[in-house]
């Protein structure tokens, strides 16, 4: 799964990294929990990249209650195509959503240890993700797959992340065999460290959730 992540860089360096033609406006989390507004990247109707604010949590365009977002933050990249909650939103409604990082946790000792994920040659992630309109809501879903060789010891699932050289091809609605994007990124190009237990609660959002835990270090990770 992906429940949190962060987002703090430079507006300019978002829309550089992204091809946008305008710096995004938002605010920097190290803190982005489901069920908040939250910048996505996808196509106008011209097929231009543009940066816009959708709520974390999928809420089909069939639904009867926009609650169900709530259990829909994240979409398996294995189901993608065949369930119903997902899949007219992977044929037609692809996005990107920029992220500095994200977490995960870790069963330790009997309790969660969080770990935070990063770009090891490049300023942000480009996690992929599916958008649906409900009565004027516009929401989001980040995709998820199995672990790469640095995550399979912390979690059985991770964000899937595109390449900057698939962008393209991941947001264009002709693009084939899109499914050959939902796959681990490369173990390489991510690094990982534990954090400490602050970033569990919501409400707290600060550069300090970053940092470094002393807790137990596992796996020969970092």
């Amino acid at each position: 799964m992906c429940g949190r992540y962060a987002l703090h860089a430079n507006p300019e360096v978002v829309a550089l990294q992204f091809g946008l033609e305008a710096a995004p406006e938002f605010k920097a989390s190290y803190n982005v929990c489901p069920g908040s507004e939250i910048t996505i990247v996808r196509l106008d109707r011209q097929k231009r990249r543009v940066a816009r604010q959708h709520r974390w949590g999928l809420i089909p365009h069939w639904a009867k209650d926009p609650s169900i977002g709530n259990k829909l933050a994240n979409a398996r990249g294995e189901s993608l195509a065949e369930r119903p909650a997902f899949r007219d939103a992977f044929r037609r409604s692809r996005c990107l959503v920029p992220a500095s990082g994200f977490y995960e946790w870790q069963s330790v000792a009997g309790r969660k240890q969080p770990w935070y994920f990063f770009p090891t040659d490049a300023e942000l992630f480009g996690l992929a993700g599916i958008t649906a309109l409900w009565n004027g809501v516009r929401s989001v879903s980040l995709i998820t797959t199995t672990p790469n060789e640095l995550m399979e010891p912390i979690h059985d699932r991770m964000p899937v992340i595109v390449a900057p050289q698939d962008y393209a091809a991941w947001l264009d609605n002709d693009a084939p065999d899109l499914m050959r994007y939902v796959r681990p990124f490369p173990a390489e190009r991510i690094r990982a460290r534990p954090v400490g237990l602050r970033v569990n609660q919501p409400e707290n959002d600060d550069p300090s959730l970053l940092e470094e835990s002393r807790g137990p270090l596992q796996h020969g990770l970092l």
